[in-house]
């Protein structure tokens, strides 16, 4: 009796026990079919991942463009190499092998091609084998492949072996305003980012907007014949067009590295300005870094708008404008100079000369004579009222330029040795942009004009713009009368045989308004370097001279010199070649009446015209002629029938058989506009004049075809003797 109790208590609780499980199951299964959920996971969306694969149609970002439409960065496609390593992947293995079966084979192809170690694919390979896995990527070694890669290793026919597409940003003039233009690259993320420059500054303009495609696939990731396929498509970023000239800049950035090669100075910096908009032509600083092959960079900074520096003589300029405009210069009249003694300071102002006796203040101007500016500022302008003009000229803020990390200098001006000091240069620091900002108003009637880069954004799918940049009166410091005065005696510092830049900074077609400057370098342990060469050598130009087209300031900081050398020989190197080069790619007419003019006419309609008849005919009228191709009948040309074209323009005559001539020491600029012409995939490596093509001369080319080109600079003697005057002193 007691047992068969105990059998039926066991027999309830077990009942229970049951009963209890069965309704907490039954529980839960109406809970996952009610809310399809589990712990925070809809089963539905699991189930529905699981089988669908999901993709970023990654947005373009935007390209960058000068003024004349060059591409100065854009994305550049490059493959990515992948393996599939599954063996299943192969439905018919003998006739069609789909996955990588010899490794050893697969890896020493590999290896041939990109010149790495056997070892790095076979690792990889046996590894993902081992792991059961679907495919394997190879990291660094299989990364960024050129279209030349690719198609060498799609050659080798190896089985299993895939790329895939991505974007790389691509800078096609390398070290060219890298600066300016700045450096976007692939982050964490995949999505290039702009880390400097323009890349930074308008990143999110750039940018674009990401899409999306998913759709429904096998186990062998295959799309099924009814895939449900969802598409976002995205949207690629904005274009930005700078107002930065190719040419120019091109001119610019040969010049300086022709200067790093002969003086290895520590910093340059040059900037070339339209006056009358406040456009920034070109820009550059050295040390610069190709954004293509970043190696070690020294210097990632944009010195003209980030780094102040004491000016030096070149803010004579605006002390010689401030006295005109207050009435109280007089050219003629006399003063000693040497040095110069006021009672609230202890030290006197001094000349770098100290022979000069009593001059002129035109001649003291002229010859870079610190006491002439310091008696102007105390004696005739008044300290408080040169102040007033020092901030008319903005010293005292940034400019506002659109680039990024600008940095006013300082204008110290508490004591009295300061107010002097700050009359010619020292002391007190400016920006290379905020001393080219200034020179706007002596180069354009008085009006001094905001420098800008960015001259417009455009929509890339839709072409319209979106921002624009106009010119910008930012004051108007002195009047056109002034402004007009300060020209023609600023020329006489180029004409005068007492000036500082005599025989030095001219041209031989075009007048020349400008100021020397030789800035003394602050010494981190106190007071200022000593040396010959711890200066920063500086020159503030303008042509031509009676109404300036172009407003160049450079800044050279320690060359290294030759014995009976002077400072000005780099930086008169930079404005000679870059002023001249650039004035006649203007087609700005010569102003000096005793040089020939070039000619300047209308091209012809050469589009299908005879080949030898239209080379001939050209030549005629000093043209360069370069026919590109075998052909009898032109079909392109980089001239347009209507354009305007100067004497000894370089004339590309693309005819119906177009083969690659030979482009030996070409120029960068012609390479450039040769693969435009026709629209070549070019890829270049280095700066100055080409010394290896990739195709050879007589290929056949067309568009899309691959060029690779390698540029150096040539080895040549920079300043004969006769330029720089053996006895000219630099001033202090």
């Amino acid at each position: 009796m007691k047992k068969n109790r105990t059998t039926q208590l066991m027999t309830s609780v077990l009942t229970v026990i049951f009963v209890v499980i069965f309704l907490l199951l039954a529980g839960r299964f109406l809970y996952l079919q009610t809310t399809g959920e589990v712990q925070g996971v809809n089963l539905d969306e699991w189930a529905d991942s699981r089988r669908t694969n999901s993709y970023t149609i990654t947005a373009k970002r935007g390209s960058i463009y000068d003024r004349n439409n060059m591409a100065l960065a854009q994305n550049r496609v490059t493959y990515s190499l992948y393996a599939i390593v599954d063996d299943t992947f192969s439905t018919d293995p003998k006739n069609n092998l789909k996955h990588v079966a010899d490794v050893e084979k697969t890896s020493n192809a590999l290896a041939s091609v990109l010149d790495v170690d056997t070892s790095e694919f076979s690792s990889i390979l046996n590894k993902g084998i081992e792991e059961d896995k679907f495919q394997v990527e190879f990291g660094t070694v299989g990364s960024q492949l050129s279209q030349e890669t690719k198609n060498e290793i799609e050659k080798l026919h190896l089985p299993g072996i895939e790329f895939y597409k991505e974007a790389k940003r691509y800078y096609p003039n390398g070290t060219f305003a890298s600066q300016v233009i700045g450096l976007a690259q692939r982050n964490d993320e995949g999505t290039i980012a702009g880390l400097t420059g323009i890349e930074a500054q308008l990143d999110d303009k750039l940018q674009g907007t990401d899409g999306s495609i998913s759709f429904k696939r096998d186990k062998y990731n295959t799309k099924l014949l009814q895939p449900e396929e969802i598409i976002k498509e995205a949207k690629d970023g904005n274009n930005v067009y700078l107002t930065i000239d190719q040419k120019i800049q091109t001119f610019l950035e040969d010049a300086l590295s022709q200067v790093v090669k002969d003086y290895k100075p520590k910093r340059i910096t040059a900037t070339i300005v339209d006056p009358k908009t406040g456009e920034v032509l070109a820009m550059s600083n050295r040390p610069s870094y190709n954004p293509n092959d970043l190696g070690r960079v020294d210097n990632w900074y944009n010195d003209v708008v980030s780094t102040p520096i004491e000016p030096g003589s070149t803010m004579k300029t605006f002390t010689l404008a401030s006295a005109i405009e207050e009435g109280v210069f007089h050219p003629n009249e006399t003063y000693k100079s040497g040095s110069y003694k006021i009672d609230q300071i202890n030290r006197p102002v001094t000349d770098y000369n100290q022979n000069w006796g009593t001059i002129s203040y035109l001649e003291g101007f002229q010859r870079s004579s610190n006491v002439a500016m310091s008696k102007l500022v105390w004696e005739k302008i008044g300290p408080d009222t040169f102040l007033d003009y020092l901030k008319a000229f903005h010293f005292n803020e940034e400019t506002g330029i659109d680039l990024p990390r600008e940095q006013a200098g300082t204008l110290l001006y508490n004591h009295p040795i300061e107010k002097l000091t700050a009359s010619f240069g020292q002391g007190a620091t400016v920006t290379p942009i905020q001393l080219i900002q200034a020179a706007t108003a002596i180069a354009n009637d008085g009006k001094m004009m905001k420098p800008y880069t960015i001259a417009r954004i455009v929509d890339a799918q839709t072409g319209d713009i979106l921002e624009k940049n106009e010119p910008e009166v930012v004051d108007k410091p002195v009047s056109k009368e002034t402004a007009n005065q300060v020209l023609d005696i600023l020329e006489t510092v180029i004409t005068s045989k007492h000036g500082t830049g005599h025989n030095i900074y001219n041209l031989a077609d075009y007048s020349v308004a400008g100021k020397t400057g030789t800035a003394q370098i602050s010494n981190p342990e106190g007071g200022y370097l000593v040396g010959d060469e711890n200066y920063i050598f500086s020159f503030l130009g303008m042509a031509p001279k009676e109404d300036p087209e172009l407003v160049m300031y450079i800044t050279v900081q320690q060359p290294e010199l030759d014995a009976g050398e002077t400072g000005s020989a780099p930086v008169s190197y930079i404005f000679n070649n870059v002023m001249k080069n650039s004035l006649h790619y203007l087609n700005i007419q010569p102003d000096k009446k005793e040089k020939v003019q070039a000619k300047t006419y209308d091209f012809p309609n050469v589009i299908n015209k005879s080949t030898e008849e239209i080379k001939a005919r050209l030549e005629e009228n000093g043209l360069k002629v370069i026919v590109i191709g075998n052909g009898d009948v032109i079909k392109d040309s980089n001239f347009s029938e209507g354009e305007k074209v100067v004497t000894k323009d370089s004339v590309f005559l693309v005819t119906d058989q177009p083969t690659m001539p030979s482009i030996m020491d070409w120029s960068q600029r012609d390479v450039i506009e040769l693969s435009e012409l026709i629209g070549l995939d070019l890829e270049t490596m280095g700066n100055g004049y080409v010394t290896s093509q990739s195709i050879e001369q007589g290929a056949e080319i067309k568009k899309g075809t691959y060029i690779m080109v390698e540029f150096s600079l040539p080895d040549q003697t920079l300043i004969e003797e006769s330029e720089v005057p053996s006895e000219l002193e630099e001033e202090r």
